[in-house]
């Protein structure tokens, strides 16, 4: 196997790979035979996370983002086009994945609550590994900030800051005074002249020289990298995680990611606003009406919104290039025919679609959908692309069973095995992300079928929406009220409100 990971040769050519790829992308690649596994070893597992990526790769049909090494990934193994997290934001969708356990089963709904604190007896999935004989060694992000489970790992763990209680309450409403201060507080606060402010107020910036060769997930690799090496010594079954935290803000990333793309080819989507919106005939609780992650409290030109974009993107081909480089030790060590890869991020993003710049809220395709691949070696559907949708709340079901070891059988999630045999492989199951605004209950959900994505919102903005993804894929139609749809309608609000029984935000009483 080789992945551009020299850097000169990686520049030069990543914009053939990415003709080819683009080129390629609507036609399935040859099946992939699997290579006979070594004797009778135990399988690795190399566990790749970046955090705050869409899933905007080559293979993924954008026609702007060079990711050659994370594109070849997806055509080795087996990838799936339909990939959703549980909770847009960074806590509670790292504590449903590793935890094995839904958003509206752990309460986690912030990024300060820990949730074995509240849970002492959940494993979670490294620590489940360490638990079985696997040599665990974390680089990076994995759990959120500061909420590291650090007797989970042989090496790497640090120690929590964080272990805050979940809020097990039940559900309640806003009083009137608390839903006034809400919709105050989310109106923009624009200061005079903010529209032309240069993106650098945001921390838009590229790093050269020293400070390139010392950026975080260039780090983070290289320990990636001494970790198979120290692997491949001691013979012992690993479970490595490497968490890169690009591309998350501030979009800081070398120099010459930054100089593979030219900013008049920059493509804005096609509902592209200055400020976040609530689109004509969608409810209001489908749009926080601020920005979270970047252009915060300030309107985005078509201009800005380009360099914006392309910061992002820069970040994308930082990780991508940094993948390569840890893949590329993992086939120089001969480790490849035993060792399981997996790459997801923790949640989507959304680039200035209906005004949104961050994934805090979002129940938009962009903020729910995520990549994911899942390369194991000895699968029989290496090389193709499932069209089934699934949760990464699946991972850790999935992960044990592919290993060997025993069920976690309170896990919620569904071993994916089956669909790396059989990619297109019967799978009725619907995935579900939900968010909790104002930490009294959850403020909205939505359930994602094939064919259709359905939303349900409660307490201040209440509504709901469904979207054709084939057809309007920017999700600019709500169907909701269209009467072809009822019985769609019907069913899909059924899974909804099943789903958060119990836990969704009450309706404020009427003001006195």
């Amino acid at each position: 196997m080789f992945f551009l990971c020299n850097f000169e040769f990686y520049t030069a050519a990543m914009r053939s790979i990415f003709t080819c790829v683009m080129l390629g992308a609507s036609v399935a690649p040859a099946v992939a035979q699997p290579p006979k596994q070594a004797g009778n070893k135990p399988m690795n597992v190399l566990f790749l996370v970046s955090d705050d990526m869409r899933a905007e790769w080559g293979v993924y049909g954008s026609p702007q983002v060079v990711t050659p090494n994370l594109d070849k990934l997806a055509q080795q193994g087996v990838r799936f086009a339909h990939a959703y997290c549980q909770y847009p934001l960074s806590g509670p969708s790292r504590a449903s994945i590793l935890s094995g356990r839904r958003p509206t089963t752990s309460k986690v709904y912030g990024n300060r609550e820990w949730f074995g604190t509240t849970y002492p007896d959940w494993v979670s999935l490294p620590k489940y590994f360490k638990l079985n004989g696997y040599t665990t060694l974390r680089t990076g992000k994995i759990f959120h900030g500061g909420m590291d489970d650090t007797d989970a790992w042989t090496e790497g763990g640090e120690a929590r800051q964080w272990s805050n209680p979940v809020d097990t309450l039940a559900p309640r409403p806003l009083t009137p005074q608390e839903a006034l201060n809400y919709q105050k507080r989310s109106l923009p606060k624009l200061t005079p002249g903010a529209g032309s402010q240069n993106p650098s107020s945001d921390r838009w910036e590229a790093l050269t020289g020293d400070a390139a060769a010392n950026a975080g997930d260039t780090r983070t690799a290289d320990q990636a990298i001494a970790y198979i090496r120290q692997s491949k010594q001691s013979g012992k079954p690993f479970f490595i995680a490497c968490g890169l935290v690009k591309p998350h803000s501030p979009l800081v990333a070398p120099k010459q990611f930054f100089d593979l793309y030219d900013v008049n080819k920059i493509q804005l989507p096609p509902d592209f606003a200055s400020l976040p919106m609530v689109p004509r005939g969608f409810p209001e609780g489908s749009i926080r009406l601020n920005n979270a992650d970047l252009f915060i409290n300030r309107v985005a030109t078509q201009e800005e919104a380009r360099q914006m974009i392309l910061a992002y993107l820069a970040c994308v081909s930082y990780v991508d290039w940094n993948v390569g480089r840890v893949l590329e030790e993992l086939d120089r060590q001969g480790l490849r025919e035993n060792t399981i890869i997996v790459f997801w991020s923790d949640h989507g993003y959304q680039l200035g679609e209906k005004g949104k710049w961050s994934k805090a809220g979002s129940l938009w395709e962009q903020g729910a959908h995520t990549p994911l691949i899942i390369l194991d070696p000895r699968a029989r559907g290496n090389g193709r692309v499932s069209p089934r949708t699934v949760e990464l709340l699946d991972l850790y079901p999935t992960l044990l069973d592919l290993c060997g070891l025993p069920a976690n059988k309170q896990l919620e999630g569904a071993s994916l095995r089956p669909l790396l045999d059989n990619p297109y492989k019967e799978w009725d199951r619907p995935a579900y992300t939900v968010w909790n605004e104002h930490g009294k209950g959850v403020t909205g959900v939505v359930v994602r079928v094939e064919g259709w994505r359905y939303a349900k919102f409660f307490g201040v903005g209440a509504g709901c929406f469904l979207t054709d993804p084939v057809n309007d894929p920017d999700e600019l139609h709500n169907l909701a009220d269209d009467p072809k749809y009822k019985d769609v309608v019907a069913r899909l609000d059924k899974l909804a409100s099943d789903y958060v029984k119990g836990q969704a935000e009450l309706s404020a009483p009427p003001a006195p």
